[in-house]
C-alpha cells in the first residue's frame, strides 16, 4: 500500500498577495521583461508581416481613394497575382537547381503563393467573395499534393515560397466569413513540408538564411508554435547580425558559429572580398543590391512580425541594423558616387522594393530620420512584387501607423 503524501502547509492566498506587494515595493523583486523576439504567450491574428489594424488602415485609404493606396491597390489588382482566373499548378516535388535551373515548379509555387496572398488583399480591401475563394484554391491545390522540395536551391525556395504562404493563410483564416475546409491539411503542409526546410538555416549567404527564417517565424505563427518561433527567432538574430556591420562590431563583421569563418581573410572572402567594413555594409553588398535586397526585406518582415507579436526587435540592434542597412544602399542605388575602396568601386545596383516595411517602422512610427531610404521610397512608389517573396508594400505598409 502505498504511503499518503505528506501533507503541504497552505498559505493563504492574501497572506501571499501582502508579501509579495511588500517586497515589490521594497524593490527587492522586480519582474522580468519579455526577451525582445521570444515567442509571445498568446498569438496575435492576422499576424505574419501585416496585422488587422494595418489592413484596416489600407483598406480605408483605398476606398477613400488616398493616395499612394490607391495607386498600390490598382497595380495588385491589375496584376497576374489577382487574376481570378489564375490555374494552380502544384506538383508533389518542387525541383530548383542553382538560380531555378532547372525550374520544375519553382516559379509556380511562388507566384501561386504570391498570388493567395495577394487575392486575401484583395478579399480584405473589396470584401468580394470570389477573392477568398481564389486565395483558398491556390492553397487546397498546393496542401493536397506538395510533398518535398529537392535540388541545390531547395532550401532558399522553399523559404521564399513559404513566406508568402502564411500570409495568405492568416488573413483567411481570421477574417474570412466564409469557411476554409481545409485549412488544417495547409496548416500540416507547412508543419511537415515546409518547416523542416527552414527551420535549421544555411551556411550559404545570408539571405538564404535570413528568408528562410522568415519563412519558419511565419510558419510558426500560423501554427502557434512557440518552440520553433523561438529556435528561428534565435538564428535570425545570430544571422541578422553576421549580416549588417556596424562599426560597434569592432575591427572584423560578427560570423555565425557554424561557418567557422575564423579567420580575417576568410570573413572577407565571404563577404565578396570586401576588407573595409564600416556601418550599414552587408555581406552581400560587393556581390549585388538584388540578393542584398533579399536580406534587408527579410530582416524587416522578422521584425515588423515579432512588433505585431507583441516585442520590440526595432529597439534592439536588429534595428539598429536594418536602419543603417537600408540607409547605405538606398544612398548608391539613388546614385552617388562609388568610392574606390567600396566593392573596387564598382556596385551592381537592383535593390527591388523592399524598403517600406522598415522605413515605415523605424522613421514614421519612431521618428528617426532615414533621408536616403525616404528619397528611395518614395520614388519607388507604388512598390510591386519582386516575383519571389516580396509584394505590394506600399499597400500594407506605406505611412501606416497601426
Amino acid at each position: 500500500m502505498r504511503a499518503a503524501p505528506p501533507r503541504r502547509r497552505r498559505t493563504s492566498r492574501a497572506l501571499l498577495f501582502v508579501t509579495s506587494v511588500a517586497v515589490l515595493a521594497a524593490g527587492l523583486l522586480l519582474p522580468e521583461p519579455p526577451s525582445a523576439g521570444a515567442a509571445p504567450v498568446t498569438f496575435v491574428h492576422p499576424g505574419v508581416t501585416v496585422s488587422g489594424g494595418q489592413l484596416d488602415f489600407a483598406r480605408a485609404k483605398v476606398n477613400a481613394g488616398a493616395q499612394p493606396w490607391k495607386a498600390a491597390f490598382d497595380q495588385m489588382m491589375a496584376s497576374k497575382y489577382a487574376d481570378l482566373n489564375r490555374t494552380p499548378k502544384p506538383r508533389a516535388t518542387v525541383e530548383c537547381g542553382s538560380y531555378s535551373n532547372p525550374d520544375y515548379g519553382c516559379t509556380d509555387e511562388r507566384e501561386d503563393a504570391i498570388a493567395a496572398y495577394s487575392d486575401a488583399l484583395a478579399w480584405y480591401i473589396t470584401r468580394d467573395d470570389r477573392y477568398a475563394q481564389k486565395s483558398i484554391q491556390l492553397m487546397d491545390a498546393w496542401s493536397a499534393v506538395i510533398k518535398e522540395h529537392t535540388n541545390s536551391n531547395a532550401p532558399l525556395q522553399t523559404g521564399w515560397a513559404s513566406s508568402s504562404w502564411p500570409k495568405a493563410a492568416e488573413i483567411i483564416k481570421y477574417t474570412y466569413t466564409g469557411t476554409w475546409a481545409n485549412s488544417g491539411r495547409f496548416a500540416t503542409m507547412l508543419r511537415d513540408v515546409y518547416l523542416p526546410k527552414v527551420i535549421g538555416g544555411s551556411n550559404s549567404n545570408g539571405n538564404w538564411e535570413l528568408s528562410m527564417m522568415e519563412a519558419a517565424v511565419g510558419i510558426s505563427v500560423f501554427l502557434e508554435d512557440r518552440t520553433s518561433y523561438d529556435q528561428a527567432m534565435a538564428r535570425f538574430r545570430t544571422r541578422t547580425a553576421a549580416y549588417v556591420y556596424l562599426a560597434s562590431d569592432g575591427d572584423l563583421p560578427k560570423t555565425v558559429p557554424s561557418q567557422h569563418l575564423d579567420t580575417r581573410d576568410k570573413i572577407v572572402s565571404y563577404w565578396q572580398g570586401q576588407s573595409t567594413f564600416v556601418t550599414g555594409l552587408t555581406q552581400e553588398t560587393c556581390r549585388d543590391f538584388t540578393h542584398t535586397g533579399y536580406g534587408i526585406s527579410a530582416i524587416s518582415h522578422v521584425a515588423e512580425t515579432s512588433r505585431i507579436q507583441g516585442q520590440d526587435l526595432y529597439g534592439t540592434d536588429v534595428g539598429e541594423r536594418l536602419r543603417q542597412a537600408l540607409g547605405f544602399q538606398s544612398r548608391y542605388q539613388l546614385g552617388a558616387a562609388v568610392p574606390s575602396w567600396l566593392c573596387g568601386g564598382s556596385l551592381t545596383l537592383g535593390l527591388g522594393p523592399v524598403t517600406e516595411v522598415g522605413y515605415n517602422a523605424l522613421h514614421n512610427r519612431l521618428g528617426i530620420a532615414m533621408t536616403n531610404t525616404q528619397a528611395l521610397t518614395e520614388r519607388n512608389r507604388p512598390a510591386g512584387s519582386n516575383n519571389l517573396f516580396v509584394a505590394w508594400e506600399t499597400l500594407t505598409h506605406g505611412d501606416n501607423p497601426s
